[in-house]
């Protein structure tokens, strides 16, 4: 009997939809300030949004060819396994679990809980309490709990809550993102449209860098790389068409146009938040602000407008750290069935019908990495272990070209090989970049922690646990074997 298949059902539409709601969220309320502060120009700025912008394009096209080739459930992992073996999928789950998912939810709620803090009075311990706490790992930098702790705190709650609903139900998720999409869409009207025909900000702003900008060779090209991830994090989520690559009718076509009609339109509208953001501050002062979004409006239209905005945000934040808790405890769910991970993992709840026990290990794990950092190092080091993965699945279409010549392909990447080849050598210098930056801003001073490294030795120590796992079921194929003899 043959298996059921899925319908091809997704038109253009509905595709360039999908994109636009899987890239838009709430890092574009954060990151501005602090690329502001890493370019200090606003043509620079403006260029970083447009050129990253492009560079998810390519990896998106190349994406959705091996989403074609291999349209089971899996998306990455199955690439990666195909391609580079069982070890390397691994690393990838595994890296889902300690660093990619669980630092995106962390960063998520960070949000969440700073843009609260405009609304409601966060107290906050003074800078000698917060540095009295440190923790110190080795080539990696030191870490202090106690900084911000007021936000880490509501950001940890959030996160438990969330944690807790979603253990005794999954139906509340789909409801709340649909209220988060709604107040972040009118949140991003109000910034773009209030603050632009305000006619309150300055046209000068656009032509004016920072004072104390004085970038030129590498250390501008570093500044640009480093500001990049900013941008990298605010697209992240342009690889989540090919999860449905194969129920889309005509994909030689309509996977083309929906991805690029689909970023086009999201780099439109972030180039359109930044143009508000220094319309309404100079690229200086934009630097110095915690809540750039809540800032910007507030001054154009006053403090209640601010805190309108603020209250989309989080209200926003929320619901994408509710919807980023649910579907990545898919990931360790997956994992511990497939006994890649702790079978305990694996289990659904008896009575509730969840894969409670994966949402506690995603709850818990999010909120330790709260403490270590602020919503930079989270956004940072989730984006930098992404791009890394990101590279090798774009390999792996030459890879499968190479070796599966003949395999059907519903889509083949235009342009094929420059469209890939371009994205591996831009992630290759963003890597070795942002190395060289972390590195170089640890040494400095200006940053407690290297990011990067701190997300790579992560991401390493699963690496015993592959092999740990790799014996218990070696030595449980032997006693099935034993037993059935």
């Amino acid at each position: 009997m043959a298996q059921p298949k899925l319908e091809k059902n997704i038109g253009l539409w509905s595709a360039t939809t999908i994109v636009i709601g899987s890239v838009i969220g709430s890092v574009i309320f954060m990151k501005p300030a602090t690329m502001a502060g890493q370019l200090g120009s606003p043509q620079l700025l403006l260029a970083v949004w447009a050129i990253a912008g492009v560079i998810s394009i390519f990896g998106a096209m190349s994406f959705a060819e091996l989403g074609t080739m291999f349209p089971e459930t899996g998306g990455q992992f199955i690439y990666l396994q195909k391609a580079y073996g069982d070890f390397i999928a691994y690393m990838y789950g595994w890296s889902s679990i300690a660093v990619i998912n669980t630092a995106a939810i962390a960063s998520m709620a960070f949000v969440c809980a700073s843009y609260a803090g405009y609304i409601i009075h966060i107290p906050r311990f003074d800078t000698p309490t917060e540095l009295s706490l440190s923790i110190h790992i080795p080539m990696i930098g030191n870490i202090f709990p106690l900084e911000n702790f007021g936000v880490k705190t509501l950001a940890i709650g959030i996160i438990m809550g969330l944690t807790f609903v979603n253990y005794l139900s999954v139906r509340s998720g789909n409801a709340i993102q649909f209220l988060a999409t709604v107040l972040k869409t009118v949140a991003i009207i109000l910034l773009v449209f209030g603050i632009l025909f305000s006619g309150k900000g300055s046209v000068s702003n656009f032509t004016t860098n920072a004072p104390d900008f004085h970038l030129s060779g590498f250390a501008l090209f570093a500044a640009f790389m480093a500001a990049t991830t900013g941008a990298f994090a605010s697209y992240d989520g342009w690889n989540n068409l090919n999860m449905v690559a194969g129920e889309i009718v005509n994909p030689q076509k309509n996977i083309t146009k929906s991805l690029i009609w689909g970023l086009l339109i999201c780099i439109a509208v972030y180039v359109l938040m930044n143009l508000a953001f220094v319309y309404a501050l100079p690229i200086g002062d934009m630097s110095k602000s915690s809540l750039v979004a809540s800032d910007t409006i507030s001054k154009v239209l006053g403090n209640t407008s601010g805190a309108v905005v603020a209250i989309l945000i989080v209200i926003s934040a929320f619901g994408a750290t509710n919807v980023n808790l649910l579907t990545n405890a898919r990931v360790v769910f997956a994992m511990a069935e497939t006994k890649n991970f702790f079978s305990w993992a694996g289990k659904v709840h008896q009575k509730n019908k969840t894969p409670g026990n994966a949402v506690i290990i995603l709850g818990i794990w999010s909120s330790i990495l709260v403490l270590s950092g602020s919503f930079d190092v989270l956004a940072d080091m989730f984006i930098f272990m992404s791009w890394i993965f990101y590279a090798l699945v774009i390999c792996a279409v030459f890879i499968f070209r190479r070796k599966l010549p003949n395999a059907p392909r519903p889509y083949k990447v235009k342009w094929y090989p420059w469209l890939p080849i371009i994205f591996v050598l831009f992630t290759a210098f963003y890597i070795f970049t942002t190395l060289y930056t972390d590195i170089t801003n640890y040494i400095t001073g200006k940053s407690p922690i290297i990011n990067s490294v701190f997300g790579i030795i992560l991401t390493l120590a699963g690496a015993p646990l592959y092999w740990y796992f790799r014996r218990a079921n070696r030595n449980l194929k032997d006693d099935e074997a034993l037993v059935a003899d």
